[in-house]
């Protein structure tokens, strides 16, 4: 297949390379219009019962949350007669702008208690948007933060609420992705030159990147049109976009010089190329795709985009590599060593410093390993203390107004006004003698402030329980739990923010252990169809997994309890993490890695299979591999290490969390475990039953 490939693109060149520059401008065009269109929520499961308590609410109770929530300050108490008269002149002024269905606040509900401060000195003000839509939500809490936060009159407003924090987050990660973008794709250029020697060369990768972006952010454009898509899937697509590219262009690159030097023709190379090296960009884009499609798998809309944008930004960049590049390459021939900085890079040695290092290594095998793992043992020990949560405002930088209001709220109003615990029971209008002994056992909950008065509508029973804590953290998940075990009247549904933190935690759990299998079976048999060997796919399974964990102990370490704050900057230290974010780190950290494995697993094979010994094909794969696995490392972990300069915590520990797992995997794993366990093995790396060798392909 591979060889008719590299045929066609030989053939075709020319018209292949401007079919895909057509291809990529318009897709670009087209494609980056979907930054208005991305959501920052997608923390809930959908199928849960607080979502059927959600749709119980806004379809038969026609309760809504507010888009956004206003804290209006007063200077001498909210019931002051000059405070009462501004703040209806200001809601009055809401009531008439743009977007606003409604509004509800401690002075047009008569005073209500529950809105206001435990000071008397402020009260809530809440905005509804007449319009559902995502974008519209998003653009009123822009519009009401602009025009009202701060001083109106004699009062001081502060703005909050889903429309102003999806407003915050989305403006904080598009401002940090240029930034992002502004520092490493210059950098990453420079070291290109520096790795491949050449100013013509180095700017292959950045094609290959960039292409792979365009093109995903119009599949993703189009994804919006049926399903939301978080705002967060722009990080992994600029990451691993470039990333990748870098990684791709590398091997493909490095292989066509490679053949060049050897005598080939420019055909001949070409061929060669796409049949050797294309191959290993093939099955290593499969390896990666198959890894973060598990993220779909998750009832998480926040999951499942990283497993949209993952997949189809594998995808750009692997048909970039495999047909764009090699059509570029045949068109440029030897001019690829044009304008040559560095005259050692144009050459790779067949003996040198990286087959020295295996060779060392192979002839201390065990005291390898054993350093190996005390120090893998080390990083992960943190992880003992990992609490997981859910992303807030507080992902948000401490002085960002969104944040600052949030944490205003928190601080200044009793309970969890804006975030109750809705309790629904469906055809309870006959059980109010049930009900209400129901109730009475939630007040006694600890961490309850207070339970409302059952509210009747038709047939259906809705009751409002307050409490004290965030609502998407482990305590908020106990407390749910503790409701839940309470004899309840049937088809009770117990919904509202801490319900749908609690079940999102809930499906997670039960969906891990079918993305686990899915993953392990999935690379399992990728990695014995491409080396032919059973032991080396579990090996390398086993590898990755500990890497995996020192990953995950010093993101523990750092995350939750708070230190290096010098190295990744500042941040919000909650005591614990997000969830999905450490899934995520987790599934693209292990991608990559299964990605360098099979790099360093196809040379190594290819040389064994010309003849030579194990020990010289682990020593001759390493010298021709490590120096693209390192370079390709090092580049991938500064396009990732960028994010680190986020205001957004979580994408914060996104590039630190992948940077590091890159890093050590190309280093620690790949340079000194994988050559003292090849060597541990020796011939029975390869071995595998005769009768599945025909499952196996030829390098």
């Amino acid at each position: 297949m591979f060889e008719k490939l590299g045929s066609l693109i030989v053939k075709r060149k020319r018209p292949i390379f401007i079919l895909f520059l057509v291809a990529i401008f318009s897709a670009g065009a087209i494609g980056t219009s979907v930054f208005g269109k991305l959501d920052s929520g997608g923390y809930n499961d959908p199928k849960s019962d607080s979502a059927k308590a959600f749709e119980y609410l806004t379809d038969v109770f026609k309760v809504k949350d507010p888009a956004v929530v206003l804290v209006v300050e007063t200077p001498n108490g909210v019931t002051d007669p000059t405070a009462v008269a501004t703040a209806t002149k200001l809601e009055s002024k809401l009531k008439n702008e743009v977007g606003v269905g409604s509004t509800l606040s401690y002075w047009s509900a008569g005073g209500a208690p529950t809105l206001k401060s435990s000071d008397g000195n402020s009260a809530f003000l809440f905005l509804y948007s007449e319009d559902v839509e995502w974008d519209n939500v998003q653009g009123l809490g822009k519009r009401i933060q602009e025009k009202y936060e701060g001083k109106f009159e004699n009062l001081t407003i502060y703005a909050s609420g889903t429309g102003v924090f999806a407003h915050a987050i989305n403006t904080k990660i598009a401002d940090d992705l240029k930034l992002s973008e502004a520092i490493s794709i210059p950098l990453t250029f420079i070291l290109l030159v520096f790795v491949f020697g050449g100013l013509v060369a180095s700017s292959m990768p950045l094609i290959v990147g960039v292409s792979a972006i365009l093109g995903s952010l119009f599949v993703i454009y189009l994804l919006t049109l049926v399903t939301g898509v978080s705002v967060f899937a722009l990080n992994l697509i600029t990451g691993l976009g470039l990333g990748l590219g870098i990684d791709y262009s590398l091997l493909i690159v490095n292989r066509f010089r490679e053949e060049l030097h050897a005598g080939k023709s420019l055909d001949e190379a070409i061929k060669k190329t796409v049949a050797t090296a294309g191959k290993t960009v093939f099955y290593s884009g499969l390896t990666v795709v198959i890894t973060l499609a598990a993220l779909m798998l998750f009832p998480l809309m926040f999951l499942k985009s990283f497993g949209y944008a993952g997949v189809t930004v594998v995808i750009m960049a692997v048909l970039g590599a495999l047909i764009a590049l090699p059509a570029l390459l045949a068109i440029l021939g030897k001019r690829i060593d044009k304008a040559v900085v560095r005259k050692g890079a144009l050459k790779p040695k067949e003996d040198g410093r990286w087959a020295q290092t295996a060779r060392f290594v192979m002839r201390k095998p065990v005291s390898v390993v054993v350093l190996s793992l005390v120090i893998l043992t080390v990083l992960a020990a943190p992880i003992k203390n990992i609490v997981f949560s859910q992303v807030d405002s507080r992902v948000l930088p401490a002085s960002n107004p969104a944040a600052y209001a949030a944490q205003l709220i928190t601080e200044r109003f009793p309970g969890q006004e804006g975030n109750p615990i809705e309790i629904i029971i469906p055809t309870g209008a006959n059980k109010i003698e049930q009900i209400t002994k129901y109730t009475q056992e939630i007040s006694k909950v600890s961490g309850i402030v207070r339970v409302g008065e059952p509210q009747i509508l038709g047939n259906d029973v809705r009751v409002v329980a307050i409490h004290d804590m965030g609502p998407r953290t482990p305590a908020a998940e106990a407390l749910i739990k503790q409701i839940r075990a309470i004899a309840a009247p049937d088809q009770t549904l117990v919904g509202g923010v801490a319900a749908d933190y609690a079940d999102t935690q809930i499906g997670i759990a039960k969906t891990m252990p079918w993305a686990l299998t899915w993953i392990a079976i999935g690379v399992l048999v990728l990695l014995f169809v491409f080396t032919g060997s059973l032991i080396l796919p579990i090996k390398a399974v086993i590898l990755n997994i500990l890497s995996l964990a020192a990953t995950l102990g010093l993101i523990t370490w750092i995350f939750v309890d708070g230190n290096l704050k010098w190295l990744v900057g500042d941040f919000t230290t909650t005591g614990s993490v997000d969830t999905g974010s450490i899934i995520l780190v987790a599934v693209v950290a292990f991608g990559l890695s299964m990605d360098y494995e099979l790099f360093l697993l196809s040379r190594i094979k290819e040389e064994h299979d010309a003849g030579r010994s194990n020990i010289e094909s682990v020593a001759t794969g390493l010298q021709r591999s490590a120096r693209i696995i390192t370079a390709a490392a090092g580049l991938l972990a500064i396009v990732f290490a960028s994010f680190v300069l986020s205001g957004v915590t979580s994408i914060k520990m996104l590039g630190f969390g992948v940077a590091f797992a890159i890093i050590l995997d190309a280093t620690l794993v790949r340079a000194l475990l994988v050559p003292a366990l090849m060597r541990l093995f020796g011939e029975r790396n390869w071995w595998a039953p005769n009768s599945l060798k025909r499952f196996t392909i030829d390098h």
